[in-house]
């Protein structure tokens, strides 16, 4: 059961831009930045994103379904805002881990309450 689609358009319209504010230099938000696949649209996304040696995992707590992932694996690679900094990241994909034993402890109870088994990762340029 990952969080419902009525939670994920009141996120889109009322948490996100509030979260957007501090995403990009609070650990463990970020902040993806990508293009629609059809309009071209420049978004930005807040995200749970966790980085370990070079490699990023972000939380898809909404499935892998959510546009921006799709938005991100059409495109091949997207700019994420973590810490303060820009990473340009390339080859992302969906992976699946039940257990979420990518996660930190607490976050990993957290994906584990709410049934998210998918990740995304991705790496840098370079």
């Amino acid at each position: 059961m990952v969080l419902p689609r009525a939670v994920a358009r009141f996120n889109r319209h009322v948490t996100n831009p509030a979260a957007g504010l501090i995403a990009s230099t609070v650990p463990p938000f970020g902040v993806v930045v990508h293009k629609g696949r059809k309009s071209g649209r420049a978004y930005r996304t807040p995200v749970w994103v966790f980085e370990d040696d070079g490699v990023y995992r972000i939380a898809l707590t909404y499935g892998r379904d959510a546009e921006w992932v799709k938005n991100v694996v059409a495109a091949g690679g997207f700019e994420l805002e973590t810490r303060g900094r820009t990473v340009e990241l390339l080859d992302p994909v969906v992976l699946e881990d039940r257990s979420a034993g990518w996660a930190p402890f607490g976050v990993r109870q957290v994906l584990r309450s709410i049934a998210a088994k998918y990740y995304l990762q991705a790496g840098p340029v370079g």
